[in-house]
């Protein structure tokens, strides 16, 4: 089942969050209980060539692969979904200019303005029907605009309202920095807690996914009420820091 349709049956879908640029580090990562792996470009190693080898691993496995581009990189979006990604975050889309162009990068004709040229993503997931790939692709393929700002957040509406925007993505890091005006980093400050649900709420009202990124794992059964249903969890750093901390303890808890 694709990315699309596991979020449209109301699925939760957790993605590990990868950083590291390496192929053999990703398909570590698809081994584990994920449900997909999301490649960094924005504050992760991850770049163009990673991207390219990276959603190999992630595709072999069976699992969605999400690509986050840099600021402003739309046109890395459009390289993404032709390397095979199963959808792209945009940071920082803060206007209505910003979502259309994101959407635009992210969808075929009529709807957007991405350009042919799928036969990586078409050999990789062995459809070598063109016109079946053309048929599907925009609604296969999610295009997340990320809610970081108090910018965005004045014009969520209208960005929900753009062709091609399928959901909006919230960095509670960020939005706790523009909500508190720069006087904390804190992604789970409760004063933005009845913000952050105004957003899953009006963005499931829409007809759209709602996505967060979870530093502390006791909140996601708050954020599921809120709406939202697609969790990024961790990065490699952290699954090594808690994996190896747990095994280390089980080990000496067993010297007398």
């Amino acid at each position: 089942m694709t990315l699309s349709a596991r979020l449209a049956a109301g699925d939760t879908v957790f993605t590990a969050w990868s950083g590291i640029p390496d192929a053999f580090t990703v398909e570590a990562l698809t081994a584990t209980p994920v449900d997909a792996v999301t490649l960094d470009m924005q504050h992760g190693g991850h770049h163009e060539d990673s991207v390219l080898r990276c959603l190999l691993p992630v595709m072999a496995a069976g699992k969605p692969g999400i690509v986050r581009i840099p600021v402003g990189r739309f046109d890395m979006a459009s390289r993404a979904l032709d390397f095979g990604a199963d959808g792209v975050i945009a940071p920082m889309v803060n206007s209505v200019e910003d979502a259309r162009a994101f959407a635009a990068s992210m969808k075929y004709p009529p709807k957007g303005q991405r350009s042919w040229g799928a036969s990586y993503a078409m050999a990789r997931r062995r459809t070598p029907d063109a016109g079946a790939w053309l048929a599907n692709a925009n609604g296969d393929t999610l295009a997340f605009a990320m809610v970081e700002t108090r910018e965005a957040l004045a014009a969520l509406d209208d960005i929900l309202a753009v062709p091609g925007i399928d959901g909006i993505f919230v960095g509670p890091s960020d939005f706790s920095i523009a909500w508190s005006g720069g006087k904390t980093v804190n992604p789970g400050l409760e004063d933005m807690m009845d913000a952050i649900g105004d957003i899953g709420r009006r963005t499931r009202a829409a007809g759209k996914h709602a996505a967060i990124y979870v530093v502390d794992p006791n909140l996601t059964g708050r954020f599921v009420e809120m709406g939202y249903r697609l969790f990024a969890l961790g990065n490699e750093q952290r699954y090594m820091s808690l994996g190896s901390a747990a095994l280390i303890e089980q080990a000496r808890a067993t010297i007398k």
